[in-house]
C-alpha cells in the first residue's frame, strides 16, 4: 500500500517531475513490451492486408514508430514486440528500420503467435498474449516490464513514469489522463485516492451507477486543479502499465485469464500497491477509421497536438533514398508532402499524401489521407495483382477520403460519397464513419463516380 503519512507525498512526486532529477533513473532496468497481435476489426479495411500496428501514419510513419519510438527516447533500449495477426509488413519495416550496434546491449525482439508444447492457440487477448511469452521476457535483465499498446499516439517520457514508480515503490503503476464523460464508456475508468493511490477500477463501464461511483469527488477535482478541463470528470487508463518484475510474473500465473484491463488489473488491486501516473500530454486511441483520419489531418494543420518535429523526442522510422516532393502550379493549403511525390494538382487542402505519391492536373484533394505508393511503376512479377500505374489521374475530385497504398485512380475520378453513406460495402471502396475508403492496391477506372 501507498504509505500516507510519508514526509513526500504523492503531489509533490508529480510537482517535481519537472525537475532533472528523474535523468538518473536507470532505464536500462526497463523493457517495453509492445502490443501488436491484435485484428484491428474496427479499423477494417485498412487492417485487410496488415496488422493495426503496420498501418502508414502521417505520411512516412508506421503506428508501430510511436511506441518504439518513445521507448528509445526515453533510453529503454530491450523491447519485445508481440504480434499476431497479418503481420509480415510490420515484421518487415522493423528489421529494416531499427538496429542496434554490436556494443551495444539493447535490442529490438519480435514474438510471433507460435506453437509450444504448453500451449497451441492464439493470444486470447493482452495478457495471455504476454503470458504465452514469458520464456522470452523473464531471459531480460529487468526490474520492470512496462506493458505498451501498438496503436496509439502520444509524446511520453517514460523516465518519469518510472521515477514516480520507484518513488512510491508501487508494484502496479497505471498512467491514467483525465477525460470527458464521451471518452468514459470506451475506456478504462479509475478511481484514486489524495495520495494517487488506486482505490476502483472499472474497465469499459456502461452502467451510470458504476460511472457515478467513478467519478472524481469535488476535493480532488480541486487538487488536481489545472490538470482537468471542465467536462473533465473521470481518469481513464491509458492502457500503458508499468509492474515490477516479480509482480508481473506473479500476476501472469497466478491469474489465467487472458485481459489486463478485464482481469488482471482487478486482480492486482485487490492486492493492492497499485498507483496511479497522471499525464498531461496528448493522447490518442486509433481505434476507429474517424479517430485515424482525423488524428492524420491534425497533423497537417497549422498547431498539430501531436509533435513530430520535437528534435530531443523524434519519431524514428525507415529511410528511403528519395528526392524532395515536386510541386507545380497547385494550391496548397494544410498539407504534409513526403518525399518523392510528384504534384500537378490544382488544389490540397487538409490532406497527408505520402511517399511517392503523384497527382496529374486539374484534381482537387480535400481532408484526404493518400497514403503514396511502394514504387513509381511495379515491375513485371507485380503486375498480376497492382495496377499499371500508380498515381491519381487528371480532373479528379476527392474529399473526405483515404486511399490506401498503390492505387491507381483514372481521370475524371470523383470521390465525395454523393449518396452520404456512413457505412459501405463495395468492391474496394467502402465507407465507415462517413469516411471513403479505397483498399489497397485498387484501380479505379476513368470517370468512376461515387
Amino acid at each position: 500500500m501507498l504509505a500516507t503519512n510519508k514526509a513526500t507525498t504523492t503531489q509533490s512526486i508529480v510537482d517535481s517531475l519537472n525537475s532533472s532529477d528523474h535523468i538518473s533513473i536507470d532505464m536500462r532496468r526497463v523493457a517495453s513490451v509492445i502490443l501488436g497481435g491484435g485484428q484491428g476489426t474496427r479499423l477494417f479495411p485498412l487492417t485487410l492486408t496488415r496488422c493495426k500496428p503496420a498501418i502508414s501514419f502521417g505520411g512516412r510513419y508506421r503506428l508501430i514508430d510511436v511506441p518504439v519510438s518513445n521507448s528509445l527516447n526515453s533510453n529503454i533500449d530491450k523491447i519485445f514486440i508481440i504480434t499476431q495477426f497479418l503481420s509480415s509488413s510490420l515484421h518487415q519495416h522493423v528489421f529494416q528500420t531499427y538496429h542496434f550496434d554490436s556494443f551495444s546491449q539493447g535490442f529490438i525482439e519480435l514474438l510471433s503467435a507460435e506453437v509450444k508444447p504448453s500451449q497451441q492457440s492464439w493470444y486470447q487477448g493482452t495478457a495471455d498474449a504476454v503470458r504465452q511469452n514469458l520464456n522470452y521476457l523473464i531471459e531480460a535483465p529487468v526490474d520492470y516490464f512496462l506493458i505498451l499498446s501498438g496503436d496509439q499516439l502520444y509524446n511520453f517520457d517514460f523516465r518519469a513514469m518510472l521515477h514516480f514508480a520507484k518513488t512510491t515503490d508501487a508494484d502496479l503503476t497505471l498512467a491514467a489522463l483525465p477525460i470527458p464523460a464521451s471518452q468514459a464508456k470506451r475506456l478504462g475508468v479509475l478511481s484514486i485516492d489524495k495520495n494517487y493511490r488506486v482505490v476502483d477500477f472499472a474497465e469499459k463501464p456502461q452502467e451510470e451507477e458504476v460511472l457515478k461511483r467513478l467519478e472524481l469527488p469535488p476535493e480532488l477535482m480541486e487538487q488536481l486543479g489545472s490538470k482537468l478541463s471542465n467536462d473533465d470528470k473521470w481518469l481513464g487508463s491509458m492502457g500503458i502499465y508499468l509492474f515490477k518484475r516479480k509482480v508481473l510474473l506473479d500476476l501472469l500465473t497466478q491469474d489465467d485469464r487472458v485481459d489486463f484491463g478485464k482481469h488482471l488489473i482487478p486482480t492486482q488491486l485487490k492486492k493492492g500497491n497499485v498507483a496511479c501516473y497522471l499525464y498531461d500530454g496528448y493522447w490518442e486511441d486509433i481505434g476507429t477509421i474517424q479517430s485515424f483520419f482525423e488524428a492524420n489531418l491534425d497533423l497537417a494543420r497549422s498547431t498539430p497536438k501531436f509533435d513530430c518535429y520535437n528534435e530531443n523526442n523524434r519519431i524514428y522510422s525507415s529511410q528511403h533514398d528519395l528526392p524532395g516532393p515536386k510541386i507545380h502550379n497547385t494550391l496548397v493549403k494544410d498539407a504534409i508532402i513526403c518525399e518523392g511525390s510528384v504534384i500537378r494538382a490544382s488544389e490540397l487542402d487538409t490532406v497527408v499524401l505520402g511517399q511517392r505519391t503523384v497527382i496529374d492536373e486539374g484534381t482537387v484533394v480535400r481532408d484526404a489521407i493518400i497514403m503514396g505508393n511502394d514504387f513509381y511503376e511495379p515491375s513485371l512479377h507485380q503486375l498480376n495483382h497492382l495496377p499499371n500505374r500508380l498515381s491519381i489521374g487528371k480532373n479528379c475530385k476527392i474529399e473526405k477520403a483515404i486511399i490506401d497504398k498503390n492505387v491507381h485512380i483514372g481521370d475524371n475520378v470523383t470521390l465525395v460519397n454523393k449518396a452520404g453513406h456512413e457505412t459501405y460495402n463495395g468492391n474496394n471502396v467502402y465507407v465507415r464513419d462517413g469516411i471513403t475508403i479505397v483498399t489497397r492496391g485498387t484501380h479505379l477506372p476513368d470517370n468512376f463516380e461515387f
